[in-house]
């Protein structure tokens, strides 16, 4: 692997613990997908990931069961989807009069992943499955998988289950353009409504590279008729550059240019960071998918939450969402970013995309693309 790809890969990470600008207390976004998945219905009448583990389970269903989340992260989402999954699955062989699977479970994120706090909220997990399903639940076991998804990961057709939730946007590397700077993204972290269309095919073909490579490692790991069910921070819209796909980082971008201005970091240093960062738009995942040709897509949805949505509903303030709002951009960029620009900085950085926020007018957006996936026999 190049070098760039190492080093990206030790920072590449949400920060960790549970201190007050952890993801663990800020990763709203990606929580409030998970409730929605399973409320929003499909074409079939039936929550999509539900659905898919459902005709898994009218496959024939071994003594065990494997089930591999990528990109889990810590806190309290870690463990949100599979335990979904195990108790769809448990539910339904007690339907059928079978015995429960043994279950095996994969938590895979890069090593900086704070594995430490999932690990110590185990025995909180286990005991919350007891009591959702029983004392009957059967044995589940579970291992962490600390490295990068475009790489191997497990044994070949090891997994029945694969789900990636929020994590696939993140690419490999910076699009190598930028790295050996032949395409320039002067004052910018990630694209804008000023990118040129170099800059915005490179991150196209970063990410048609990686998903790629990631669908052809996944064949190698799913045994035939294996299900994956992916979800996709994206976008709904051929436009390259929707406001709901580069604001956050528009507005981090313009909290670095006020530091630069004051003295606090170096103007080179800004030109040379960027993020490894693409949403796609709904046919470029199609388009990799059926290039690839070994998995067959189940089901696609669509859906746009408005920020305060993901707050529980809560219409807040425009102080207080926007508050919440620079922590949770805190909580995912700030280990990139610490990294670059020095720890130092951090404080005085993060300061100002609240303020920034606050003042801005537009409506922060998510749109996720959620696709249901069988590996063909």
């Amino acid at each position: 692997m190049k070098k760039e790809s190492m080093g990206m890969q030790q920072v590449i990470r949400t920060k960790g613990g549970v201190g007050e600008e952890s993801h663990a207390r800020n990763s709203i976004p990606q929580a409030g997908y998970y409730p929605l998945c399973f409320t929003t219905l499909s074409s079939m009448s039936m929550p999509l990931l539900e659905q898919a583990v459902l005709d898994l389970c009218c496959t024939t269903l071994p003594e065990s069961v494997a089930i591999a989340d990528l990109g889990c992260s810590s806190g309290p989402n870690t463990f949100c989807a599979v335990s979904e999954i195990m108790t769809i699955i448990y539910k339904r062989c007690c339907q059928l009069g079978r015995s429960p699977p043994t279950f095996w479970v994969f938590l895979n994120d890069l090593p900086g992943n704070d594995f430490n706090s999932v690990f110590k909220s185990l025995p909180a997990f286990h005991e919350r499955m007891r009591v959702k399903n029983g004392e009957e639940f059967g044995p589940c076991h579970v291992a962490a998988v600390p490295a990068s998804f475009y790489h191997k990961l497990v044994p070949p057709r090891t997994l029945q289950f694969v789900h990636s939730a929020c994590s696939l946007q993140w690419l490999s590397q910076v699009p190598p353009e930028l790295l050996n700077k032949q395409i320039s993204n002067k004052g910018k972290i990630y694209l804008s409504k000023s990118s040129s269309p170099p800059l915005i095919d490179a991150y196209a073909a970063q990410f048609q590279r990686d998903f790629s490579l990631f669908l052809r490692l996944r064949v190698e790991e799913i045994v035939p008729g294996g299900r994956m069910v992916l979800t996709f921070k994206a976008r709904r819209t051929p436009d390259p550059v929707p406001a709901e796909s580069y604001l956050s980082r528009d507005q981090l971008a313009q909290a670095l240019q006020e530091l630069v201005s004051e003295g606090l970091i170096a103007e080179e240093k800004l030109d040379s960071y960027n993020v490894p960062y693409y949403e796609p738009y709904t046919e470029d995942i199609v388009t990799e998918i059926e290039k690839e040709g070994s998995f067959g897509i189940k089901g696609l949805e669509i859906m746009a939450l408005p920020w305060d949505s993901l707050n529980g509903g809560q219409n807040y303030d425009r102080p207080t969402s926007a508050q919440k709002l620079a922590k949770a951009i805190r909580a995912v960029h700030e280990p990139m970013l610490a990294s670059h620009f020095g720890a130092e900085v951090m404080n005085p950085l993060f300061k100002r995309p609240m303020e920034i926020i606050a003042a801005d007018t537009r409506e922060v957006e998510h749109v996720a693309v959620l696709v249901s996936t069988t590996r063909k026999t």
